[in-house]
């Protein structure tokens, strides 16, 4: 029988870091900071992390400066964990800068990639529309996604866009998010697909994209309160964070919120405290 309590891969799931170029703070905020608390929270869960994934708004103007400091942090994170950064590009990147900073590469194509770890497709798709807000997929994208899910690697994939494609209740990002979401429920219904993974809305929420479990993280720059939504968009510095998704051989999988504070343990329960003690 397979291992159902142990995980067989754990992704760690950042998003929307908006670093500008020096290190300056945006709308006050220290993004420099906050970045360096939440991969402290990430080490600090001393867990095996098979690979990190980043899902968009990496920099917040497109700035080659920008992107080179979020990867001379994140980075070294990244090898003393043992695992790759894999970067999803969303509508506040700039593709060009992005992939001379983070890659190494020149030209700003579209970043669809794919990358096995240890039998895990991690799949990434380009939502960006340079100069706009909002996301769209075109249907090259889409067929080149139904090519690689044609065939299911040994233990399923993990979609990573920017832009989520479920409904968000805060009315001023209504127009900023994924248009024709069904497109691409068309195309990853019945696949290996196990969970999409995005950000792009600043608050942690979940749905469900052609029968797939779609996981939204909170950004570690500012955060956005979904319950204020008569008072607009209303941003807020605080609650940022990260998340964990937990893989299973059974199938499931289960992302975990990390909120990036550093706080004490203020009690220890005892092994066997929930036996003695259900809830």
């Amino acid at each position: 029988m397979p291992d159902t309590a142990t995980p067989t891969h754990v992704i760690a799931h950042l998003s929307d870091t908006h670093l500008i170029a020096g290190g300056a703070p945006l709308h006050g905020v220290d993004t420099v900071s906050n970045l360096r608390r939440a991969l402290r929270r990430l080490e600090s869960t001393e867990r095996r992390i098979d690979a990190i994934v980043h899902t968009g708004d990496i920099a917040d103007l497109g700035e080659l400066d920008a992107y080179e400091r979020v990867r001379a942090l994140i980075e070294p994170v990244a090898e003393r964990l043992g695992c790759p950064v894999v970067w999803v590009a969303g509508n506040h990147d700039v593709r060009g800068p992005l992939r001379a900073g983070l890659l190494g590469q020149d030209g700003d194509a579209p970043l669809d990639t794919v990358a096995d770890r240890d039998g895990l497709r991690i799949i990434t798709l380009d939502t960006s529309v340079p100069g706009r807000g909002h996301g769209e997929l075109d249907d090259e994208q889409l067929a080149w996604l139904r090519d690689v899910l044609a065939t299911p690697a040994p233990h399923g994939s993990v979609l990573a866009l920017h832009h989520p494609p479920i409904p968000t209740v805060v009315g001023e990002l209504q127009t900023l998010q994924l248009r024709a979401p069904e497109a691409l429920a068309d195309v990853i219904r019945g696949t290996d697909v196990r969970a999409v993974l995005a950000g792009h809305f600043h608050y942690p929420t979940s749905g469900l994209l052609g029968g797939v479990p779609v996981h939204v993280v909170t950004a570690t720059s500012y955060t956005i309160r979904p319950e204020a939504t008569h008072l607009g968009l209303t941003g807020v510095d605080g609650a940022q964070g990260l998340a964990l998704l937990h893989l299973y051989a059974d199938g499931r999988a289960v992302h975990v919120p990390l909120v990036a504070d550093d706080y004490p343990d203020v009690v220890h329960l005892p092994d066997g405290f929930f036996a003695a003690n259900p809830v």
